[in-house]
């Protein structure tokens, strides 16, 4: 009967031009009730049976199973390239390379690191750019909005950038016997439940994590991972399976990413439209759920309770219907349980905001930023702000 209401619901409102204060329906899964229903009450629960079926779910019906040989940070090593001060002297710049030693070869990727002068060790934000790698440019004669490194080191935080391509193809004609997957993996091994695209981004996340926490220069118990859009749902997802990153920050994440499903928002994204667009972002399971939204036992304001009790960002953008506003907003406070099992308010807010009123009351930061679908230096100093307000940099 629930799932029929919810329908007749979807149908009425998708009727209307213009989405006019959806509300989520009653279908949503239930964040505090296990998936045979039962109810959870105490963070200990959370942790011990809640929170692992959901990292379980994810893994096998959304982003994919990575091999057990790409978790072994045994294999993971580092070479720095380039080491020189930046930025007029403000800065240390360091260029590296990760390299993979999996059980079918080496793979390795560059990522570049600016940290400012300062006689503590500085936290940090690990940036996954979606975008071509001038973006982030080390010698800065090109500086982008997208990665606003000079503004990041002025406020007092590292910043450490990777191009998400270096790590697996952004490409849906691309097959899985290349980049990182080949060296992890045999193609012959490769079944629906198997890791994809955003998984190897958000693996290439965590291993910049494990060089973090080998630099003096950076407290790696203060680092969040910002990403926009397709690095967005990575961000999430690095955040969900690497409870080290202290921060998540999903920039216009929306389908797959911080937007809820389990409500009418006629101009979104759905899983229809992504799995046939994008379908090397997920594991073949994830195509299953087309069409489907109503009826599944699972959604993303579950994905995001994995940051409980860390600190969460969600961002959207006026102009940025695809990724479903309030669907992301909602999410986030869908979430906010997970936080309270810890004593903490999640997302301190019971009214979706306007634009530039950013809601950071909590331990979830909400904030839609007038313009379009993209990340912008507005975006940063709000996840920097929030930053702040936790103590980021008087916790040294």
């Amino acid at each position: 009967m629930r799932s029929l209401i919810a329908l007749l619901g979807a149908v009425a409102l998708s009727a209307f031009a213009d989405d006019v204060s959806p509300e989520p329906l009653d279908s949503v899964p239930e964040l505090m009730k296990t998936f045979d229903g039962r109810e959870v009450r105490t963070a200990a629960e959370w942790e011990s049976v809640r929170a692992p079926e959901i990292l379980d779910c994810y893994s096998r019906n959304v982003f994919g199973v990575r091999p057990r040989e790409a978790e072994e940070r045994s294999r993971v090593s580092f070479k720095i390239t380039d080491d020189r001060e930046a930025m007029g002297g403000n800065a240390r710049r360091k260029l590296l390379i990760a390299e993979f030693d999996g059980p079918n070869g080496k793979f390795d990727f560059p990522f570049i690191v600016f940290i400012p002068k300062s006689a503590r060790a500085v936290p940090a934000f690990v940036f996954i750019c979606n975008r071509p790698a001038v973006h982030m440019d080390s010698e800065r004669n090109f500086k982008s909005a997208f990665w606003p490194a000079e503004e990041i080191v002025a406020r007092g935080y590292a910043t450490v950038a990777f191009q998400f391509c270096s790590v697996a193809p952004d490409d849906k004609k691309a097959d899985f016997d290349r980049a990182v997957f080949k060296a992890a993996q045999n193609a012959a091994e490769r079944n629906d439940e198997s890791w994809a695209a955003i998984s190897a981004w958000a693996w290439a996340a965590s291993r910049i994590m494990d060089w973090i926490e080998t630099e003096p220069l950076i407290d790696a118990r203060h680092v969040g991972i910002v990403g926009h859009s397709r690095g967005g749902k990575t961000a999430i997802w690095a955040g969900a399976t690497d409870k080290r990153f202290a921060m998540v920050c999903s920039n216009n994440s929306g389908c797959s990413g911080a937007k809820l499903n389990h409500i009418c928002l006629p101009k979104s994204e759905t899983i229809d439209a992504i799995t046939r667009v994008f379908p090397h972002w997920f594991c073949g399971n994830y195509r299953t759920f087309a069409g489907k939204e109503l009826d599944m036992d699972f959604d993303q304001h579950e994905l995001l309770a994995l940051v409980a009790p860390r600190l969460l960002c969600v961002a959207s953008a006026t102009e940025d219907h695809w990724a479903g506003q309030r669907g992301e907003w909602f999410a986030a406070k869908l979430a906010s349980p997970a936080w309270e099992l810890y004593g903490k308010k999640g997302l301190a807010a019971d009214k979706y905001p306007e634009p530039e009123c950013p809601q950071q009351a909590g331990f979830i930061s909400y904030h839609v930023r007038t313009g379009k679908h993209n990340l912008t230096p507005y975006d940063w100093h709000r996840y920097m702000d929030f930053a702040d307000m936790h103590g980021w940099k008087s916790e040294r």
